[in-house]
């Protein structure tokens, strides 16, 4: 049986996490209590970490939890189809499920929605959040099996992978054959390659800044055809030139906070091509942004937040399948109480330290 509270990391304040012990809820008829194995880390931790997110403090993030039923209610075992024991993946959003949006698919955009590791500690019963050793399961939780024999780190890419299926493939509709310029390099841009690769895209480019290399090396082990350093090469003529003047019939943008990305992104599209917004900027404008080219070239501009059931259950079955070498994107594993090292370690504050996937795992 587990202790009566949970060691949990909590945000108090911009760029401060502290050890805290949260109580343990009484589990009900339609609820459940998560044993944490793994939490992963992305870059909108560290937005959160930073307070740029305007997210509620005092809080427990992390939003990318894996781990253990430890208690459940019938109701909830029954609806979800898990029982105690059984390893889970958890989706981030927990949506209304009454709205318009939810009663006709769209429940990630749920107005009434609520989000893993954004819910106040205040708000019964607090654990909202993976940097934790427990995490409470609302009713309205959508959760996945996930192979129990697959080290933690490997299976809580579940996140970042279902990014990749959902922004590179579902929503721009990617086809074999395509050519898909993906700008940034992280691990959602490497999910995309993959999942990219999966759809059968014929062409993948990668770019990123000169400080990537090793991120670039790796999308081309994940399959890119072409990598392009921003920095050093010019990138609008180094597409036209790889596709022969044609364009990319999809761009997706997972890079953070730059926003010459947006407007490059339009000069990489085909006519009729579709560009994918998902790296979010820090709600700053857009310099030199002409919607010209949006209308002259009939680009199809979308936005992406968050990955639906589709996503995560492609991103699973891949992972399952072990017929990627997606381990080598995991660099580093973080104790609990290391939470803020790991998010300066993603942000490249500690010198000398480069990462890509890296995890929270709970010490027992």
């Amino acid at each position: 049986m587990p202790s009566p509270s949970s060691l949990a990391m909590v945000h108090t304040a911009p760029r401060q996490l502290v050890a805290q012990d949260v109580k343990l809820p009484e589990i009900g008829h339609d609820d459940a209590l998560l044993r944490i194995e793994a939490c992963g880390i992305c870059g909108s931790d560290y937005e959160q970490f930073e307070g740029v997110l305007r997210s509620p403090m005092p809080a427990i993030p992390g939003h990318e939890p894996l781990g253990l039923i430890e208690r459940i209610g019938d109701g909830a075992a029954a609806r979800w189809g898990v029982d105690v024991g059984d390893r889970i993946a958890v989706e981030t959003m927990l949506a209304c499920r009454n709205c318009q949006n939810c009663l006709t698919g769209n429940y990630h955009i749920c107005p009434n929605r609520r989000i893993y590791s954004y819910i106040p500690l205040g708000d019964a019963p607090g654990l909202w959040g993976a940097y934790a050793e427990y995490m409470y399961l609302h009713p309205n939780s959508i959760v996945h099996k996930v192979d129990p024999t697959l080290p933690p780190e490997l299976a809580v890419m579940f996140n970042p992978l279902g990014a990749g299926f959902r922004w590179g493939v579902e929503m721009p509709g990617t086809q074999p054959g395509d050519t898909v310029v993906i700008m940034g390099p992280g691990q959602r841009g490497l999910s995309c390659v993959l999942a990219c690769r999966e759809a059968g895209a014929a062409n993948i480019i990668v770019t990123g800044l000169a400080a990537d290399q090793r991120k670039l090396e790796l999308a081309r082990t994940f399959g890119a055809h072409h990598t392009i350093d921003v920095q050093n090469e010019n990138a609008v003529r180094r597409v036209k030139e790889i596709t022969n003047g044609r364009g990319a019939d999809v761009v997706v943008d997972v890079s953070s906070y730059a926003t010459e990305p947006i407007t490059q992104a339009l000069d990489f599209a085909t006519l009729g091509g579709t560009v994918m917004l998902a790296g979010t900027k820090g709600f700053k404008a857009v310099p030199d942004f002409i919607s010209d080219k949006v209308v002259m070239k009939e680009i199809t501009l979308r936005g992406a937040i968050g990955v639906t059931s589709s996503g995560y259950n492609n991103a699973i079955r891949l992972i399952e399948s072990r017929s990627t070498p997606i381990e080598q994107m995991h660099t580093h594993r973080f104790a609990l109480r290391d939470a803020e090292l790991a998010i300066r370690t993603l942000a490249r504050e500690i010198p000398d330290e480069e990462s890509i996937h890296s995890c929270l795992i709970p010490d027992r």
